[in-house]
């Protein structure tokens, strides 16, 4: 009779996080997320003007993107796993400060090889916040599990719609030094991290209880999961070289078809992210309300319409298709997000590496592989090649159907 205490004291730090603490750390996060991918997003938008000033090529500015997303993404996975065995609350500020020696880096190189340093650096900050960061924000999320992966990544979508139009009105008139001015962005980011850190290492004891609160079984032989998982990560990869090649090409893209200038590119090209962040918060929604499965046919299947009509839209219609392409598209985030934690419960850190990580490290190595397909081609059949991408939603009919929570 003496132990029965011992589970209360279990659930006692989370228990005034669910009506206070948490929305706090989850909008700390949310912020840090917006003020992380922003930064992020500074890379692919200051393609123009690096490729001017340096005379790059479509493949040099395709191992820009692969150097960024190598270790933005591709090292994400490793962290996830390593810290699911060893959480480690101060990374967070930790990985920011690579972040901020990157910015600076960029603002002051002078040669090519300077530059994919820069942005591995970028992405090494990257790849330590993600796993850390969904881990924190699933533990202050007080079993409201899809309303805390919902808000923490609004903030990231919203930094990445942010990016270029900063870029835009601030970079482009002020030149590549004008970098340094995003540094501030890094440093308040570190003092929340620390902040957040510090709630996360008093309360790491609640972390059992969650745990336990996320592990219904699903009775799926563990054979079964990894194939589910190996489907995710190819939704994703079709969602991912997609958005892509219209996050790293589209202002080209614009320029050489339509004759736009550097900066309407840079502000279309906001709009589509715009519509990214949008369709994220929408797909969580509705992916609540019908489920995950009908949401992921939808994202994947519904865009396909649109991505073959874009290589022969005019300039409105272009940005129309865009828009819609990003709406339906990133609705499938969440909802691959929350069906893979639910494939694999108790392993934040390893499904956040994967699919924060490897599939956008894909998209990377994806974006690479299109650079050099726009420099043997045109930029206009990298996105007549790319329309055929959503047919591989056709993979989710591999998917089975997991117990209603």
């Amino acid at each position: 009779m003496k132990a029965a205490p011992a589970p209360s004291a279990a659930s006692a730090p989370l228990a005034p996080a669910v009506d206070n603490t948490t929305f706090a750390v989850i909008l700390s996060l949310s912020f840090c997320h917006l003020l992380n991918d922003m930064m992020q997003s500074l890379v692919p938008a200051l393609y123009p003007i690096l490729k001017d000033a340096y005379g790059l090529d479509f493949a040099q500015i395709g191992l820009i993107t692969l150097a960024f997303q190598c270790t933005a993404s591709l090292l994400q996975p490793l962290v996830g796993i390593y810290t699911d065995r060893r959480p480690m609350p101060y990374s967070l500020p930790i990985g920011m400060s690579s972040t901020l020696v990157g910015l600076l880096l960029m603002a002051h190189a002078h040669s090519y090889p300077m530059i994919l340093l820069a942005a591995a650096l970028i992405g090494v900050g990257s790849s330590v916040f993600h796993p850390e960061a969904s881990r924190v924000a699933r533990l202050a999320s007080g079993g409201r599990y899809g309303l805390a992966q919902s808000l923490f990544q609004v903030g990231g979508n919203t930094g990445s719609a942010i990016g270029p139009l900063l870029a835009a009105f601030v970079v482009v008139p002020h030149g590549q030094q004008s970098l340094v001015w995003f540094s501030a962005a890094a440093l308040l980011a570190m003092l929340i991290l620390v902040q957040v850190g510090t709630w996360y290492a008093r309360n790491r004891v609640a972390k059992t209880a969650v745990r336990k609160a996320a592990g219904t079984p699903h009775g799926l032989s563990r054979n079964r999961v990894a194939f589910a998982i190996v489907v995710l990560v190819a939704l994703l990869f079709s969602k991912n070289v997609y958005t892509a090649s219209l996050s790293s090409y589209l202002t080209f893209y614009l320029i050489d078809r339509f004759a736009v200038s550097v900066q309407a590119a840079q502000v279309i090209l906001f709009v589509f992210l715009g519509a990214l962040a949008a369709g994220l918060v929408i797909g969580g929604i509705v992916g609540d309300r019908v489920g995950r499965l009908p949401i992921i046919w939808f994202s994947i299947l519904g865009a396909l319409p649109f991505t073959m009509a874009l290589p022969y839209a005019d300039l409105f219609w272009t940005v129309v298709l865009a828009v819609l392409i990003g709406l339906i598209m990133s609705s499938a985030f969440p909802a691959i997000l929350v069906y893979a934690q639910e494939l694999l419960p108790g392993r934040v850190g390893l499904v956040a590496g994967l699919f924060f990580g490897f599939s956008f490290g894909l998209g990377g190595l994806g974006a690479a592989g299109l650079g050099e397909l726009a420099d043997r081609t045109s930029i206009a059949t990298v996105y007549a090649v790319c329309a055929y991408l959503p047919l591989l939603g056709l993979l989710t009919v591999f998917l089975p159907k997991l117990p209603s929570r």
